[in-house]
């Protein structure tokens, strides 16, 4: 067993006191602050000024993901209301397909007031474009993570417009208050295409079109992945050694075309969030598994969470990044397809070497949480500098609080 493994989460914690937590995004996104770490060095600025401090002819990676309205509220004829929160698509399990689903389809999900639900099959009635029609939910039993709950309409609608009018963008809980209209543009970033998360991509709501465009000007090139965020990033850690924590599965999509990019780079990259950075950490793994059996399925490409801690010496000695990126790339190739679909659980914790990832811009994250102990790795370990300058000088903290930039 590594040293990894026994981080204690305590040695984690700081004190946030509550005023410190945006419970909204400032007016204008692009307006927040930014703190800049380099080489040990703090300094700020404003967001909008990002691309003076990112060198051109670099290679900047976006998760285009985009939050679902996946809380939805059912009320029994008893008036008990009974929440069922979406969490991964099962029946189809392609997030794709299971958008485009006519009719029924089932999910993985959490559930309020379950008690209260005692097997009745439940009704929301809708208006879908100018049309009535009923969304059902049937409780099907313990499924892994949460319960299966098969879902059917009619109408001929798609599940993605289903839900768009039956659920509700679900914001991070840490924010204590209901979702409200302005949530469903702020917490979306402004380049979100993909259908699947459930919390946002919280780094990316700081960009405007004025800054990406600024990033063009500036000879900065730029690419997007996807992963879908599951409500596993809010999932506290609460046992002592980071080894007892459970990392949810993600599941993530990367272009050829981005993996061509990666390697004209050099194997190089800026990270846009935790998301963005977990998503090109995973590739690496991904490609020495293909190096060692170039026929595996998506499902055996998935990468574990303790998986980099395990590789011996022999198993990835001078094998580099670019390697394993170009294991990526014929894999694709060979198969006729053009993106790489699978998932990753992978964590990161101090110890990790960092593969693609040179430069990371995130925002101030929870005490004690998995994302800071991905920020400490990033920073060797100097991560309490950084939260320290930012809670004396007035940034505003998680989800819709204010950036960073970090290169070490």
């Amino acid at each position: 067993m590594m040293d990894e493994r026994h981080i204690r989460i305590a040695d984690y914690d700081y004190p946030l006191p509550d005023e410190r937590v945006a419970r909204y995004p400032v007016e204008r996104r692009d307006h927040s602050k930014l703190l800049v770490y380099r080489s040990g060095e703090v300094s700020h600025d404003i967001f909008y000024n990002l691309p003076e401090y990112l060198p051109a002819g670099s290679l900047m990676i976006f998760n285009n993901t985009k939050v679902i309205h996946a809380r939805i509220r059912f009320r029994k004829a008893t008036g008990a209301l009974i929440e069922v929160f979406l969490l991964e698509p099962l029946l189809p399990a392609d997030y794709e397909q299971m958008f485009q689903s006519k009719d029924q389809c089932s999910w993985v999900c959490l559930v309020g007031n379950l008690k209260k639900w005692k097997g009745e099959t439940l009704s929301l009635p809708l208006r879908v474009k100018g049309r009535d029609t009923t969304l059902h939910a049937t409780f099907r039993g313990e499924y892994h993570t949460g319960f299966r709950i098969d879902f059917h309409w009619d109408g001929d609608f798609s599940f993605a417009e289903i839900i768009d009018a039956a659920g509700e963008l679900p914001i991070p809980p840490y924010l204590n208050r209901d979702t409200e209209e302005s949530d469903n543009d702020t917490y979306q970033t402004v380049y979100s295409k993909i259908m699947g998360s459930v919390a946002a991509p919280t780094a990316g709501l700081h960009f405007t079109d004025e800054v990406l465009n600024d990033i063009d000007r500036h000879g900065i090139e730029r690419e997007e992945v996807t992963l879908h965020v599951g409500a596993g990033t809010f999932k506290p850690v609460k046992s002592e050694e980071i080894e007892g924590h459970e990392m949810h599965t993600e599941y993530i999509s990367v272009r050829l075309q981005t993996i061509e990019k990666l390697i004209a780079h050099g194997g190089k990259a800026i990270a846009v969030g935790t998301t963005s950075v977990r998503t090109l950490e995973s590739l690496y793994y991904i490609g020495l598994k293909l190096l060692r059996n170039p026929h595996l399925s998506a499902e055996q490409l998935q990468v574990e969470q303790w998986e980099p801690y395990e590789q011996t010496d022999g198993m990835t000695a001078g094998i580099t990044v670019i390697d394993a990126l170009r294991a990526i790339a014929a894999y694709l190739t060979d198969n006729g397809m053009q993106t790489l679909h699978t998932a990753t659980r992978i964590i990161i914790v101090p110890g990790y070497t960092y593969k693609i990832v040179d430069r990371l811009i995130t925002n101030f994250h929870q005490p004690r949480s998995t994302l800071l102990l991905l920020v400490s790795a990033f920073v060797n370990g100097d991560w309490q500098r950084i939260y320290r300058h930012a809670l004396d000088n007035g940034f505003r903290f998680l989800s819709y609080g204010d950036s960073s930039l970090l290169m070490p």
